[in-house]
């Protein structure tokens, strides 16, 4: 079995972040979100791998390499234009030849992975295996349609009017015949080659496809809000590992992650958090659900469900940051002379909340 990862896409909905990263390397409880899904299909004992790149492929082949660090090999296969789930298979054929394959969305979070999937998939020897989740907003996604014994009967993509509320989630395994289904495909009115479609051509002309619905949590990463509650989630995973240095006056309490060379001074954690490398927090509270990437500097403030990115600085007594999603080399300060005022510099599609 092979395997596709599709880290491709432009990321709009997480602008301005993605004007200048991937989105699938934003990291969440700092590990890039495409790594938990490489080393997911690794565990599941798939080693060959080929990543859809796009616009973004000089970061994400840099940030992943040849793929040993995560003990597989990867292929890299530009996709030019993001034309959809269907499209990133065609366009992956020559790699994929004649052998089954597991497609996972590189933004996508998924507890307990993929082994269980992939053995049944194996055991049932069918043409394809979906993932479904029930969700309360169907509309936004591939919607199934079951039977009372479990078949599909059908599906569609983002339904004004959803039959079930049984998402499509980003996982997807499947046997050579669904390129013959993708080989006839038209674009929808979205002008994309949708999956759903092609998984839909299979059942119409009779190729088993079995359905497996998720019990744990799924994320897709999508947005500001995603990306929070997926570090939310994962953050209550963490195990305790203090490799920092705390003061006298600091104190950690609950399940807490401090990476090497980073150092506390007066300054309060209360987990589950986890502090990169190269960290300086001093007289700073770090509330429950934060991630804070390596070599961020924090002084004078109280920070709680949030995610900071590498090598920003923050210095604003008397401020609490939380729900906040902040990029790479931000600084945020509250200056001391007056008029009081607010003086900003913010990019396109920045989002700002004032009390």
């Amino acid at each position: 079995m092979k395997a596709l990862v599709l880290a491709g896409g432009k990321g709009t909905r997480l602008r301005p972040l993605t004007y200048t990263r991937a989105k699938q390397l934003i990291p969440v409880a700092n590990k890039p979100i495409l790594f938990y899904g490489l080393e997911a299909i690794r565990d599941a004992g798939v080693e060959e791998i080929g990543v859809i790149v796009g616009d973004t492929r000089e970061e994400v082949m840099a940030a992943l390499g040849d793929g040993s660090r995560f003990g597989v090999r990867l292929t890299y296969i530009h996709q030019p234009d993001p034309l959809g789930l269907a499209h990133a298979v065609w366009t992956a054929r020559e790699f994929l030849g004649d052998e089954p394959f597991i497609m996972f969305l590189g933004d996508n979070l998924i507890q307990h992975g993929v082994i269980r999937l992939v053995e049944e998939f194996n055991a049932l020897s069918v043409d394809a295996l979906i993932l479904l989740k029930a969700v309360e907003n169907p509309q936004s996604f591939g919607v199934a349609e079951l039977a009372a014994d479990g078949r599909i009967l059908g599906l569609e993509e983002k339904p004004k009017q959803p039959k079930s509320n049984l998402a499509l989630v980003g996982v997807y395994l499947f046997s050579p015949a669904i390129h013959e289904m993708i080989r006839t495909l038209k674009p929808s009115p979205r002008g994309e080659l949708e999956i759903t479609d092609a998984i839909q051509a299979l059942v119409t002309t009779g190729h088993p496809v079995h359905s497996h619905i998720h019990e744990g949590w799924w994320l897709d990463t999508g947005k500001k809000d995603d990306m929070l509650e997926a570090n939310r989630v994962v953050l209550d995973e963490i195990q305790t590992e203090l490799l920092g240095s705390l003061d006298s006056e600091s104190r950690v309490v609950g399940r807490v992650k401090i990476g090497a060379g980073s150092e506390l001074v007066r300054t309060s954690v209360r987990g589950p958090v986890v502090i990169g490398e190269g960290c300086r927090l001093v007289d700073t509270f770090v509330g429950p659900y934060t991630s804070i990437s390596s070599g961020v500097q924090i002084t004078s403030a109280e920070v709680e469900h949030s995610i900071i990115l590498d090598d920003s600085r923050i210095d604003a007594p008397g401020q609490r940051i939380e729900d906040s999603l902040i990029g790479r080399n931000v600084r945020v300060s509250r200056a001391a002379a007056r008029p009081a005022a607010l003086r900003l510099l913010l990019g396109d599609d920045s989002d700002v909340c004032l009390t």
